[in-house]
């Protein structure tokens, strides 16, 4: 038989939901929620799904998800990260509320290095989460401004999920790179307004303002990790290296540093590091995988071309159509990881953005931050899930503050969504042949 159109959308969507809410894992569920499609139609057959899976496998850009995670492990079994914190404490932890000013500062250090959120949340979240509370801070607040404050993981660059999307869109990624740097920076500066509110209402401590001396003793420990971004980002804007080479660049850097430099890396750490990056981007890649059959099949059946017609024919116009659009990835980024929905979701509404006008690389930044949300918002919420395990104890318990903290997070993709120039001036300036 030959499925329709709506006949494959209700399996596809429906069968994929079903085994969500089984607890399937979702990379396996985007894989079975195929097979019903494949056995029905008799224009498919299994080898499609497994060519679209090895299809998408075929990309040289996304070699730069292992690398950028391998950065991330050896900063955070280097001891650099310990470093970072530091150098943020003398910056920030004389304001109220200091060490809370540093879980943020640390946060965005660490993103301009990592790329990745859930790296950030397990390596700052070790260390703040038990100091903050040995401080006399509220063990929800900790939780909580630990958990939003990793997210900014994947705004900052260099960003995993920007490098997928890049190579997914065919976007250039050094432009979404630029185009994520002052949406992050103003992120990092709204949670710090609220961490200046809690500290006023509770009165956490402050610490002494430090000498320059200690200043400039935490700045050396920290300068050499701090390079990381320039050379990332500067080799990519620069035209000099491709972003697999720079993520490939990132993780030599890094080595050297825990190796030879500092010398917190001993060769029998490196088995334990390369087996986990290996583990966590095995996943991602997996995921990568399974999303891309899922989504063709979805394509093969003209579903984005209906979703397309139905979004047009109400003639939202930019900002209309670009609520619609957040408002679609906050929602799945509540129940899915954001690699997927990227390839599924982001297939599918690019052709709406770019028909109510809104520039694919404004788009991109709209759907990295809305999926941003995701990671601290249950049911999936793994940064969330992470900080509250370390601090041990249940993630009911600190929805309310991370209500609280998201919302000035919130006003910020408003403020991006209202001025996508936000966003576009830095890339715009800097590499105008992107637009082109």
């Amino acid at each position: 038989m030959i499925v329709s159109t709506g006949l494959a959308c209700l399996i596809l969507v429906g069968g994929f939901i079903l085994l969500v809410a089984l607890r399937v894992p979702v990379a396996f569920a985007l894989g079975i929620a195929t097979i019903p499609i494949v056995m029905l139609d008799i224009r498919l057959t299994p080898f499609i799904v497994i060519d679209r899976m090895f299809q998408s496998y075929n990309s040289f850009i996304l070699l730069a998800v292992p690398f950028f995670l391998l950065a991330a492990n050896l900063m955070n079994s280097g001891l650099i990260t310990q470093k970072l914190i530091d150098f943020a404490r003398v910056l920030t932890g004389w304001m109220p509320g200091g060490l809370g000013h540093v879980n943020v500062a640390v946060s965005m250090l660490f993103a301009g290095i990592s790329g990745s959120s859930t790296a950030d949340a397990a390596g700052c979240g070790k260390i703040l989460i038990p100091a903050m509370v040995k401080e006399g801070y509220d063990t929800r607040f900790a939780i909580a401004i630990t958990a939003c404050s990793s997210v900014m993981g994947v705004i900052i660059p260099p960003s995993i999920l920007m490098v997928v999307w890049g190579g997914v869109m065919q976007i250039s990624v050094g432009a979404l790179f630029l185009a994520g740097a002052i949406p992050g920076l103003l992120i990092g500066f709204a949670l710090m307004a609220t961490v200046y509110g809690y500290a006023k209402k509770y009165d956490y401590p402050v610490t002494l303002r430090p000498t320059f001396a200690q200043f400039w003793s935490a700045f050396k420990g920290a300068a050499l990790a701090m390079l990381t971004p320039v050379l990332v980002i500067g080799g990519i804007v620069g035209g000099i290296v491709t972003p697999t080479e720079s993520a490939i660049i990132a993780a030599g850097y890094a080595l050297i540093l825990g190796v030879f430099v500092y010398r917190t890396v001993s060769v029998r750490d490196l088995g334990s590091i390369f087996y986990d990056t290996g583990r966590f981007a095995s996943i991602s890649l997996f995921a990568i995988g399974t999303a891309s059959a899922f989504g063709w099949m979805l394509a093969f059946y003209n579903v984005p071309r209906l979703i397309v017609d139905v979004l047009t024919a109400h003639e939202l116009g930019v900002i209309g159509t670009s609520l619609i659009i957040a408002a679609l990835f906050l929602f799945f980024g509540l129940f899915i990881d954001a690699i997927p929905t990227i390839i599924i979701l982001g297939t599918v509404l690019l052709p709406v953005a770019r028909a109510a006008g809104i520039d694919p690389v404004a788009f991109a930044i709209i759907g990295i931050i809305s999926l941003a949300f995701g990671l601290v918002t249950p049911p999936y919420g793994l940064c969330l899930l992470i900080s509250a395990s370390i601090g041990g104890m249940n993630v009911v318990k600190v929805l309310r503050d991370v209500c609280i903290i998201l919302a000035p997070m919130l006003v910020i993709l408003l403020l991006v969504i209202l001025f996508p120039q936000i966003a576009l001036w830095l890339p715009r300036t800097l590499m105008p042949m992107s637009f082109q």
